[in-house]
């Protein structure tokens, strides 16, 4: 049974901006969500980006390199656990696209993978692609790898890279806090948020509270012990969303951090970077 009028009431507000969601439309949100980037996703990748731009991108430039060597060598021999060897890892790290700051200051040795975690996300990030391919414990070049190295294929060889850090590489594996997707799912509601309040600094907390606010079920994660649920949220999604996704890739700067663990008083704003690379429509 219709109800007269119900129909045009559900489309005024799916189609109206809500507070709740800074903004957005619930139809807007739902795109974002379940749709990313695509032609009905308000945030889109902009059509300027070019060679130029991904320069600027750590995490793609690792990857990049990660690829030439293997290009470079014909195959890159991994250790029995399936990591990279410490001569690559140094020779990727040398690079200083992503600085660790434990190996900075001497804590951490690079002798293992695990010791830089933005190569070790490099290495199973392009493992995860149709990039390479490992076989009998080597990683080696696919052809559609040794076509998106080539120059003129540098905007597509980033694409691919990014879309399968969001999309696919789990964000919870690099850290203690929950294994549930905090920060990942819906990870371009977060570079809606950058898009609208990124001009200025904004303490952490004011963002993943925005975020809270669509998502609110991630709080239930988080037990009432050695802090609140709310502070161990924020840390959680700092360290995912900005620490660990938007730094990587050039999109924010962090300051105001005591210690390397300070996410409470850091403060986020988006570099010029950002705006080469995405777009609201």
């Amino acid at each position: 049974m219709n109800i007269p009028g119900i129909e045009d009431e559900i489309f005024k507000y799916n189609n109206s901006p809500l507070e709740k969601l800074s903004g957005l439309t619930p139809t807007q949100t739902h795109e974002l969500i379940y749709n990313p980037l695509s032609e009905n996703s308000c945030i889109k990748f902009s059509s300027n980006i070019n060679s130029e731009t991904t320069n600027e991108i750590p995490f793609f430039r690792i990857s990049e390199e990660l690829l030439k060597i293997i290009k470079r060598d014909g195959f890159i021999k991994l250790t029995p656990l399936g990591a990279l060897p410490k001569k690559i890892l140094v020779e990727l790290y040398d690079f200083k696209f992503i600085i660790d700051e434990h190996i900075e200051s001497g804590i951490n040795k690079l002798y293992r993978e695990d010791e830089c975690i933005s190569i070790k996300t490099t290495r199973i990030v392009c493992e995860s692609t149709n990039l390479v391919k490992k076989s009998k414990g080597k990683l080696l070049l696919t052809k559609n790898g040794e076509r998106c190295l080539k120059i003129e294929n540098r905007v597509e060889l980033f694409k691919v890279i990014f879309l399968i850090f969001t999309e696919k590489f789990n964000w919870a594996y690099n850290d203690v806090y929950s294994k549930e997707p905090v920060g990942q799912y819906g990870y371009l509601f977060s570079i809606y948020l950058l898009k609208k309040y990124g001009e200025n600094e904004n303490f952490t907390n004011f963002y993943s509270a925005k975020y809270l606010q669509v998502f609110e079920k991630f709080i239930t994660l988080f037990d009432d012990d050695y802090s609140t649920p709310e502070k161990q949220f924020n840390s959680c999604y700092t360290v995912r969303t900005f620490e660990r996704f938007t730094e990587w890739f050039g999109l924010t700067n962090i300051n105001g951090k005591n210690n390397f663990f300070d996410q409470e008083n850091a403060k986020i704003i988006k570099t010029k970077l950002f705006d080469k690379i995405f777009v609201y429509d």
